[in-house]
């Protein structure tokens, strides 16, 4: 029985860590350096930390080339036919 819990506290941060996008590296991490206190200390801290959310990025369809508008509010660029602002919305008409 105490080797099992000495064996759950060791892989503690393997655990808590297991459905994260690096578990692998969690996990060897907490294999290979576990049995020093900062390996584990190390591990337990990257299995806790939040993953970034990742969001898509919109992308403008290809637009071909030519002069861009002059926003005379902001002084930003915007593509040829907007009739507003990217930048600041202002009307360009």
């Amino acid at each position: 029985m105490t080797l099992l819990c000495m064996a759950l506290a060791y892989f503690l941060p393997s655990i808590i860590g297991h459905n994260k996008r690096n578990a692998g590296g969690i996990f060897v991490l907490n294999v290979l350096t576990g049995w020093t206190v900062v390996g584990w200390v190390i591990a337990l801290v990257w299995a806790l930390t939040d993953e970034p959310q990742y969001r898509p990025v919109y992308v403008a369809p290809y637009q071909a080339a030519g002069p861009a508008r002059l926003c005379a509010n902001c002084g930003k660029y915007s593509l040829r036919d907007a009739r507003y602002c990217s930048t600041c919305g202002s009307s360009f008409r």
